[in-house]
């Protein structure tokens, strides 16, 4: 049996205010031909289909021209719900979906209830649960992600003991030792966010969603991480989804997705960096630039932009700490006049002071204001 295991899709999600529905088509593209060139027999899709609760029309038509190429190809399909989805939206429609061979699990009530593939794999698909909601209809002990999942597991091993065979657990969850990125919502209960591996010890496979690199926790449980890098904290990080083959052993070969455009962190002073050799490589990148010169140089994004146009993010860090004195707020503005800070605030922002005729305008901004206030 011959599994393709995927998650994080985020379909309808922005990259920094950077439209990625074109690159997420194109992630579509690659995974269909994936099931086509390789053989797959199912496709496990490991939460967050979409990016948020209400997704936009035009993440939702990607996701519904997704799910019908799927199954023309006569894959079958599961997906749980994760975090970021409406449970209740996208389960809709999941009775009548089974039919055509898409499985939609995004209801606690089905983590027992497998989708029985034509070997006889049990795939047990557990949604996103959020503890405070399941706490109560289970009657569970504690709150937290731990709990939740070891009663959903324990559901899912009392269903697995009548029927025996191989088994596969698709979970949203952070499990403890995971790597994660800046783009994850947080989903901490109480302080604690992750869960032990040990909670799915028992089945042959567990397909990982949640964290968005690819992760090897064991063998048998991994993360396939996200198609597309959706902050910089990931720039390193290679893209995809696993290819894993269920026989006496388990087998798990990853399948790099299509890179649109890398992104990468750089920093530098600004003149380097728009005439350094060094940097030429990054031209075509999506960059977070960080600054380092002593002071901030005057429309330093429009000039970065001209070499490097897709620049979205700017920060600036002068070389040895921030530049000027390094006193408190308060301690800085003491006995000194309303104007006075205006002046010093254009010094910071433009790293050079303003002119005689700039010092003019903001003083009689500052008249006029005290006026007006008199005259109330």
């Amino acid at each position: 049996m011959r599994l393709l295991h995927t998650s994080d899709w985020h379909l309808g999600r922005s990259f920094h205010r950077e439209d990625m529905l074109g690159a997420q088509a194109r992630y579509v593209d690659h995974l269909v031909e994936t099931v086509r060139s390789e053989g797959v027999d199912a496709v496990l899709v490991s939460g967050d289909l979409y990016d948020r609760a209400l997704p936009p029309v035009d993440a939702v038509a990607l996701c519904d021209e997704a799910l019908r190429r799927l199954a023309a190809e006569k894959v079958q399909v599961v997906i749980i719900s994760g975090n970021h989805d409406s449970a209740q939206r996208l389960g809709f429609g999941s009775g009548l979906m089974d039919a055509a061979g898409v499985h939609l699990r995004a209801d606690p009530r089905s983590v027992g209830d497998p989708v029985v593939l034509g070997d006889g794999t049990a795939v047990y698909g557990i949604p996103y649960l959020e503890p405070e909601v399941v706490r109560s209809r289970w009657e569970l002990p504690e709150r937290g992600h731990t709990a939740a999942l070891t009663e959903a597991m324990a559901r899912v091993r009392a269903d697995l003991a009548t029927r025996g065979g191989r088994s596969v657990v698709l979970a949203h969850a952070f499990v403890t030792g995971g790597e994660a990125s800046d783009s994850e919502r947080d989903i901490s209960v109480g302080g604690v966010a992750s869960v032990p591996m040990s909670v799915f010890d028992g089945v042959d496979y567990v397909a990982l969603g949640h964290l968005h690199g690819r992760q090897c926790m064991s063998e048998t449980v991994r993360y396939s991480g996200s198609p597309l890098a959706y902050s910089f904290s990931e720039e390193h990080q290679v893209k995809g989804a696993w290819l894993v083959d269920l026989g006496e052993t388990v087998r798990a070969e990853f399948v790099e997705a299509p890179v649109p455009r890398r992104a990468a962190r750089v920093r530098g002073r600004l003149d380097d960096l728009l005439t350094g050799e060094s940097w030429s490589a990054y031209e075509d990148h999506w960059l977070q630039v960080t600054l380092t010169d002593p002071a901030r140089p005057a429309g330093a994004m429009d000039r970065l932009r001209r070499r490097f146009p897709h620049t979205l993010a700017l920060a600036f860090e002068p070389d040895g700490g921030a530049a000027g004195d390094d006193r408190g707020w308060a301690e800085r503005i003491r006995d000194r006049s309303e104007v006075e800070i205006a002046y010093d605030f254009v010094r910071e922002v433009r790293g050079s002071a303003a002119s005689l005729e700039e010092r003019e305008l903001l003083h009689e901004a500052f008249e006029s204001f005290r006026r007006a206030e008199a005259g109330r």
